[in-house]
């Protein structure tokens, strides 16, 4: 057999594998509306292209140090500071060639076999494959629907042995938007603390939140939750910059110079080019990103308006991100088959929830024009009162 046993069991990401498809239908003419992109549909803004072309002509095209570029680190550390109230070193942080690989990182060099992770479902689609390939175990705990899929305490509680090592914490969401308050991430603190368990907090949209809501960042609340949180972040979403690759990690001094081991002998320093323009998106001023949480605002809040007429759909407002998850659990069919068919009959691409650990609900991305929006409701709605 040619494949290692830790890989045959990792399953193929449907999030990429669908997007990918629905981009290859419309390249090949077909009018797809595509709801299953994880990525702004904004162009990365100039000031930025415009660091990493000098970086280009400049000639600075050469390794970096593993960790990432001092400057760099220098921005994240005041990013940090000024944003979410965290107070790192440089050597507390590693920049890498994402935040999911900032992700992969933390669970492989902090997991050892059958060390057992807490992951509240519905789950971003990675974390559970990410916890297999560390020779970890997943522990999945369903959330509800009427507390907006967020974590219940008893249920963190109840989830916890000997063997839990990590809680992986994603504020706001991937897939159902929930953002987790202050008082309720105070109460999964103390648990944290009382039971020695690290909190792994994915941060990646933490500037995409609506209806004026406040993001909070684990890590800040004390010194003891900040001795046990990693902090994840990165440049994709909040700049719209997914293809430039830069994530960046900063948690406890121990974990991340085994990080910075394993980086070394792994992929080495991130693109210098790219680390450039994020020290250019780090520094940029709040109008992009205030213009693009309006826009993001003015489609998820229409889409919302639209769904209230939908006699077979209902959906979770949801408070960040920008997707919606949608129950389509009265048309009598599975996530899966519910999409296979949207994309198939109608030309409409989506995510199943299966994939997220909720076979009852889709997820339809808002970073897509209006103009597809529309279209693809439009669409949606006469389908399902013809199949239906």
């Amino acid at each position: 057999m040619i494949l290692s046993s830790r890989i045959t069991g990792v399953k193929v990401s449907p999030t990429l594998a669908i997007t990918a498809f629905a981009k290859q239908m419309k390249a090949s003419g077909v009018d797809v509306v595509n709801f299953a992109a994880g990525e702004p549909d904004w162009d990365t803004p100039d000031s930025i292209k415009e660091a990493a072309i000098d970086a280009i002509k400049s000639g600075f095209t050469k390794y970096t140090p593993t960790s990432g570029l001092p400057e760099l680190k220098q921005a994240i550390i005041e990013k940090f500071q000024k944003d979410n109230q965290l107070i790192y070193k440089p050597e507390q942080i590693v920049v890498s060639s994402g935040a999911k690989h900032s992700l992969y990182n933390i669970l492989q060099v902090i997991i050892d076999v059958n060390d057992e992770v807490i992951i509240s479902s519905p789950y971003w689609v990675s974390y559970p494959e990410m916890v297999a390939l560390a020779t970890g175990k997943p522990v999945i705990v369903e959330t509800k629907e009427k507390n907006n899929f967020k974590l219940e305490i008893k249920d963190l509680e109840e989830a916890i042995t000997k063997k839990t090592k990590v809680l992986i914490l994603n504020s706001p969401s991937n897939p159902t938007g929930c953002i987790y308050s202050k008082d309720e991430l105070t109460e999964i603190a103390k648990i944290c603390v009382a039971k020695g368990i690290f909190c792994i907090s994915d941060e990646i949209y933490e500037k995409l939140i609506y209806d004026g809501n406040q993001h909070v960042s684990i890590g800040a609340l004390n010194n003891k939750i900040y001795d046990l949180t990693f902090t994840v972040n990165g440049v994709s979403k909040t700049f719209s910059m997914t293809g430039w690759r830069i994530g960046y990690l900063a948690g406890p001094l121990e974990a991340v110079s085994g990080i910075l081991r394993l980086q070394d002998h792994s992929t080495s320093c991130p693109s210098s080019i790219s680390q450039k323009a994020a020290i250019a998106a780090l520094k940029l001023d709040s109008s992009f990103i205030d213009s693009m949480v309006s826009e993001f605002e003015k489609r998820r809040n229409f889409i919302m308006q639209k769904l209230e007429n939908f006699k077979l759909i209902s959906y979770i407002r949801p408070a960040g991100a920008f997707y919606i998850f949608c129950n389509v659990s009265k048309t009598g069919l599975s996530s899966q088959e519910f999409c296979r068919r949207l994309l198939e009959e109608i030309w409409i691409a989506a995510i199943p929830g299966k994939e997220f650990g909720n076979d009852k609900y889709v997820r339809f991305s808002f970073a897509t024009s209006m103009e597809d929006i529309k279209k693809g409701l439009d669409r949606l709605s006469d389908w399902l009162n013809k199949k239906f």
